[in-house]
């Protein structure tokens, strides 16, 4: 059985006077500052099942060809299922467990458990999943746009399917 893919661009536009961008050094053409209080977390987009949270960093993840940094903060348990990107993602544990699996199947027996400093690199348009051990917490950086292709579309978040 063949699915279709469907490409899922994250909607952060739709969400982005709720995204505060972390305050910039004070030096002119420094690079940004963000101490953990500065980090403002928000429900992640629709792209992502319900629970997940989300955090602008550095940068804008709407705008093709930007690098950015979020960090996502998923509740135990929490599954993505598998999806790709059309960049690379640069994945960073910061707290928690998190479980990642390369492939376009949901497989826990083949899923590395990644602690606190822990690091993955998912290659452009190359299948991936996780899942979270304990409340985790990640860092991606990535070049825009930040857009999801889940492998399976009915995986893909009631609220997205509404959207459409």
């Amino acid at each position: 059985m063949r699915h279709h893919r469907t490409i899922v661009v994250v909607p952060l536009l739709a969400i982005a006077a709720t995204i505060s961008l972390p305050r910039m050094a004070a030096a002119q053409g420094a690079a940004p500052v963000a101490t953990p209080q500065d980090v403002q977390w928000h429900p992640a987009p629709p792209v992502f099942q319900p629970g997940a949270q989300f955090a602008v960093v550095q940068g804008d993840p709407t705008k093709a060809g930007e690098e950015f940094t979020v960090r996502l903060r998923f509740p135990d348990g929490y599954k993505v299922q598998p999806h790709t990107h059309p960049t690379s993602e640069h994945v960073t544990v910061l707290a928690g467990t998190f479980l990642v699996g390369m492939g376009s199947t949901f497989d826990k027996g083949k899923m590395i458990a990644l602690a606190p400093g822990g690091f993955v690199t998912a290659p452009a348009e190359h299948a991936h999943y996780a899942q979270a051990r304990g409340e985790t917490v990640v860092q991606i950086h990535a070049m825009g746009p930040f857009a999801l292709t889940y492998v399976n579309p009915a995986d893909t978040p009631v609220a997205m399917k509404r959207q459409r």
